[in-house]
């Protein structure tokens, strides 16, 4: 009897494989114990929930290194895309770090709902992040209204804190005014009157008015680089005006928003962990306020920037990062 060459690759030879593929296919099975991988990637995006899950942050994981830091952007309502230069020097320290625009801003979600934007809130939103990320006795960096949002929190739970970094904040929205007061007494008579003329009539979107905001506030005291960086022009644009409206007013002159008489200079020595204040002495901020918070603040550091303004991280960048680097390296260490 001849086989045939049906017989060879039929029945006979299937029944034969049988045990092998059997093996493999139980080798090709990950074991039950074993966690898929994450997917899809996203490039360290995740979106969290907040305000008791009805709303959803972004948030965007930067470096692999060994200390975790969270950002808070200014504003209110200005989103992360102005910090992006951090990327340049913090990854290479060593420090993985994230964005997360707040709620009614950037990429996050945006509820037209006004009782969402108080600071109590934004406190409490901050929690559900480092929650949802899994953070523990990290760093929290908060930059101008950022920087408030981040003595809030703080002084309610920085038992989750290894540090906390203040950015071009003063204890106090009264100091600020004061300041800025002072500041305004100094610029040329014509854009003074100007400005109070328009103030009187509420007409803050006037052109002329704009204008003279810009030329004597934004452009020595906001940002000093001629032209601005493109991340600051970016984020500006997309200004959450609701959000910033309804905490701030309609300018930094005219605070009429619900945290117009925010004061913590009275419990800053509460704050126990290692706090670097980074001041700079173009501010719209008293870099006298950052001198006697540091007084108040048992573990301080304070780094003046002598040629930068608000946005120090960029127009005097030498001195900003080199006061921030080496003060998240001594935290790394425990020598903060």
């Amino acid at each position: 009897m001849t086989t045939s060459r049906r017989d060879l690759l039929g029945i006979p030879a299937a029944l034969a494989l049988a045990p092998l593929l059997a093996d493999a296919a139980q080798h090709s099975e990950k074991p039950a114990t074993e966690k898929p991988a994450p997917y899809p990637k996203t490039g360290g995006v995740k979106m969290l929930p907040v305000r008791g899950g009805k709303h959803r942050v972004w948030t965007k994981k930067v470096g692999n290194g060994a200390l975790p830091m969270l950002t808070l952007h200014g504003g209110p309502g200005v989103p992360h895309d102005y910090l992006e230069c951090f990327e340049d020097f913090l990854p290479q320290a060593g420090v993985k770090y994230w964005y997360y625009d707040q709620l009614g801003c950037g990429n996050s979600d945006l509820p037209e709902d006004p009782s969402l934007w108080t600071v109590d809130g934004f406190r409490e939103e901050v929690e559900e992040v480092r929650t949802g990320l899994g953070l523990s006795k990290f760093v929290l960096f908060g930059h101008s209204w950022g920087g408030m949002l981040g003595i809030e929190y703080a002084l309610k739970y920085q038992q989750n804190l290894k540090a906390l970094v203040i950015s071009d904040m003063t204890a106090s929205i009264a100091s600020y005014m004061a300041y800025i007061g002072e500041l305004r007494k100094t610029w040329p008579k014509d854009d003074v009157e100007t400005m109070a003329r328009y103030e009187a009539k509420g007409d803050y979107e006037n052109p002329e008015y704009q204008k003279v905001v810009f030329e004597t506030l934004y452009t020595k005291y906001l940002c000093r680089t001629n032209p601005w960086p493109e991340p600051v022009e970016r984020a500006f644009k997309k200004l959450a005006t609701k959000v910033y409206g309804t905490m701030q007013g309609p300018n930094e002159f005219v605070i009429t928003g619900n945290f117009k008489s925010w004061d913590r200079w009275a419990d800053l020595p509460k704050i126990e962990v290692p706090v670097l204040l980074l001041a700079a002495r173009h501010d719209t901020m008293s870099v006298k306020d950052k001198e006697r918070m540091a007084k108040l603040i048992p573990r301080s550091r304070l780094v003046v920037c002598e040629n930068g303004s608000h946005m120090a991280m960029y127009d005097d960048q030498e001195a900003y990062f080199k006061g921030l680097v080496g003060f998240l390296k001594d935290v790394a260490a425990g020598k903060a």
